[in-house]
């Protein structure tokens, strides 16, 4: 089964807001197999529309990241990020070897 990439692309209106969502999020992704590749690092933007904060997360299947998105810890820490961020959020699915 292909691994799976959590990408979002997100602007930051409130801060603090914001950092509460990133730290319950953090432990929501791990239980589900998640890890982190990117986390808000220097970027390019080449085409679309700018985000300032960009994040990658690899999971073990595309099932298992939108169960992550979908738990009940992941969509508590969420509360936190709607009114604090405009987000945009796709999961892709890994080309195998």
């Amino acid at each position: 089964m292909p691994t799976a990439l959590w990408i979002a692309h997100v602007d930051v209106t409130d801060a603090e807001a914001y950092g509460r969502y990133a730290k319950e999020a953090g432990p929501a992704i791990a239980a589900h197999g998640g890890i982190f590749l990117a986390r808000g690092g220097r970027y390019v933007q080449l085409e679309g529309n700018d985000r300032a904060r960009n994040v990658v997360a690899r999971f073990p299947s595309l099932e298992k990241a939108v169960e992550c998105y979908r738990s009940p810890a992941y969509q508590a820490a969420l509360a936190h990020a709607k009114g604090a961020s405009i987000r945009d959020l796709v999961v892709v699915e890994e080309v195998g070897e």
